[in-house]
């Protein structure tokens, strides 16, 4: 299995529109590429760092599952400029994104 990460830098004074990125992006990066190979998608809110009065170090993690890395790369070919173009409409966090092969 092949994991895409997409992590979220927690940065002071820049926007995270939740209720935009789980009602609007998510349903899109669904819709666009469960026809190209992705199986799953996870989503993790960031709460606290280890000190739990310290913030998260990402807003956001966002963790799609596909079975080969070709069909991540095929699929982002397709439709990569129209998901990754609607990042600017829930946040200006610049993300950090990183394509991972599933060992345990």
């Amino acid at each position: 299995m092949i994991r895409v990460s997409v992590l979220y830098p927690n940065q002071p004074g820049k926007k995270f529109d939740w209720t935009y990125y789980t009602g609007k992006h998510i349903p899109l990066l669904k819709q666009r590429l469960s026809s190209k190979g992705l199986v799953r998608v996870e989503l993790d809110k960031g709460i606290s760092a280890p000190d739990p009065k310290a913030p998260p170090e990402f807003i956001a993690a966002e963790y799609l599952t596909f079975n080969t890395v070709d069909e991540v790369h095929e699929g982002f070919k397709a439709v990569g400029r129209e998901v990754m173009g609607d990042i600017k409409n829930y946040t200006d966090v610049q993300p950090r994104i990183q394509i991972s092969e599933v060992v345990g």
